[in-house]
């Protein structure tokens, strides 16, 4: 039997990994190995730390279950793990899937690894249990799920309240998910799969994190090509803000925690406040003092609150961050200058990004999903005029003329949409192409029903092909006006493309790439068409929004 970590054993189940051996099962034409700690737990002394090394277990680790998700609220903004799934700080593990077929050496197997969505507040990957085995059963490949720290514990920036006693590091989400691919890189050879043929995808949240580890010095060299799937880029701020967003929670969690008072719950933030000149100024969030807290209370605040408390605190501050800062979200990575330097859209234009083959593509109606509970895009009429505040009115005028109808619902969503996942999107993908390869989608596609609901291709909607997810409830809900058997002809082609470009980092002959001169994208629907530059007055208007993206 081996000793060295990244090592197989006689056993084909049993894998000897960085902290130890593994033991996974054997099931439905695959192998799986679950709940892998790639990093010890971030708890204690590591709350609000980055990631540590995951220390050595004793004996033969059973890695047959699901590890715990991230701590997140089940009814927040948005829908969360069921309680039943356990939840834990201790979230700091992976899952991996392999073909149920002997380890050649000689021909590793390429990889894909997933980072999930959910705004980095909910989500884990165990939230489709049987994700990414139709990849594997089809492909040949090996598939790595990841969980990372969410919400306050993860993507919120609290290092302004950082000591040399007590450091609190920025990033830690993508911190977490730099970790998880250093793991995959020292250990998958073990499991038959190749370290120099690993695919970074992901969608919604997780392609923020595609596109922004694609720009973070610590990631080279850990993936060899990217999939980047209804991603917002740009969501990625400057310290100054987001130390802002930590004294709001700050001062919401004491408020619920100790009963203080929430002074300034209700302030807006300039860019509104210039919108709506009636609305209640802003507070200076500058210093918690202003709610009565030292930073070293806020520090023990932080340091001793229950999971579960940090949880609904977060679901407060996400509520109330699309009024008060219009066209942001404040769980977010940060431009720290040190993690991540700079701007992911500028280190794309400067090539200073992994020059990695790429495809990154969008839906056709990205917005029309976020209404009701989970209506946080730039889509009422102070939140666009806020936005707007700083774009000239000719410049303005040309912009909404492509959004006929607005301020009204469809409009306004496809707007907020189109701020949000598709310009910033584009502007990665042309950026890019100066560099790298680059591969640019629109999904089209869209059940009867949803369009009957006005929802038609929206956000999201693309992972039920290309995951397999028809034939479970929301899947045989959602096809029950037709389009079944199409949804499964897309995404049989949607499999052959990702899994091509993870074996060879082209998806298919007749799927040009993507340059700043012809801009050829490939439309997904019943029936796939190559065009030139869609949308293109739409993308010319946008072109003059400042500020610039």
């Amino acid at each position: 039997m081996t000793s060295h970590a990244g090592a197989r054993t006689l056993d084909p189940l049993e894998v000897r990994v960085s902290g130890g051996l593994v033991r996974g099962v054997s099931e439905r034409g695959i192998r799986a190995w679950r709940g892998i700690p790639y990093a010890a737990a971030p708890v204690g002394a590591l709350r609000f730390r980055a990631p540590a090394a995951a220390p050595p277990w004793p004996g033969v680790r059973d890695a047959t279950e699901f590890g715990p998700v991230a701590i997140q609220s089940h009814r927040g903004q948005f829908i969360g793990a069921h309680p039943r799934i356990p939840q834990s700080e201790d979230c700091l593990n992976l899952n991996v899937i392999a073909p149920d077929a002997p380890i050649d050496d000689a021909a590793l197997r390429p990889v894909m690894v997933f980072v999930h969505g959910g705004a980095y507040s909910v989500g884990s990957s165990r939230e489709n249990p049987r994700q990414g085995e139709g990849l594997v059963r089809r492909g040949g490949i090996l598939y790595v799920g990841i969980n990372y720290r969410l919400g306050a514990l993860g993507y919120l920036d609290f290092s302004r309240y950082s000591t040399a006693e007590r450091p609190f590091e920025s990033n830690l989400g993508l911190r977490d998910q730099v970790a998880a691919l250093a793991w995959v890189r020292a250990n998958i050879r073990a499991f038959g799969g190749d370290p120099d043929a690993v695919t970074l995808f992901g969608e919604s949240a997780g392609g923020n994190a595609v596109t922004t580890l694609m720009t973070v010095p610590a990631a080279a060299g850990l993936f060899q090509r990217a999939i980047a799937q209804s991603a917002p880029p740009n969501a990625v701020y400057p310290p100054a803000l987001t130390a802002e967003w930590a004294a709001t929670f700050v001062g919401i969690l004491a408020e619920q925690t100790l009963g203080a008072p929430e002074t300034g719950a209700t302030a807006v933030h300039p860019a509104a406040q210039r919108a709506n000149p009636a609305a209640e100024p802003p507070v200076d969030a500058e210093s918690p003092v202003r709610l009565g807290l030292t930073d070293a209370e806020a520090v023990r605040l932080l340091l001793e609150a229950a999971p579960a408390r940090l949880a609904g605190a977060t679901t407060t501050l996400t509520v109330r961050s699309p009024d008060q800062y219009p066209g942001t979200i404040p769980l977010c990575p940060v431009i720290d200058g040190d993690f991540l330097p700079e701007r992911p859209l500028d280190a794309f234009r400067d090539g200073r990004a992994h020059r990695v083959p790429l495809i990154i593509g969008t839906n056709q109606r990205e917005g029309s999903l976020f209404s009701g509970r989970i209506d946080i895009l730039a889509s009422t009429p102070p939140r666009m005029r806020a936005v707007f505040a700083n774009t000239k009115k000719k410049a303005k005028k040309k912009l909404k003329a492509q959004y006929p109808g607005m301020p009204a619902s469809r409009a306004a969503l496809d707007f907020g949409g189109d701020y949000s996942f598709w310009y910033p999107s584009v502007k990665v993908g042309e950026r890019h192409s100066r560099y790298a390869p680059v591969h640019f989608y629109r999904f089209d596609a869209a059940p009867r029903l949803l369009r009957r609901m006005g929802l038609d291709a929206t956000h999201g909607l693309e992972l039920f092909p290309l995951f397999d997810r028809l034939d479970g409830w929301f899947g045989r809900g959602m096809t029950v006006l037709g389009g079944r058997r199409a949804f499964k002809a897309i995404g049989a082609r949607m499999q052959g493309w990702w899994l091509s470009f993870a074996a060879t980092g082209v998806p298919d002959a007749a799927w040009p790439a993507y340059t700043e001169v012809d801009r050829l994208t490939l439309v997904i629907n019943t029936h796939d068409s190559v065009e030139s530059d869609p949308q293109a007055e739409r993308r010319i208007a946008w072109g003059a929004f400042v500020p610039h993206v």
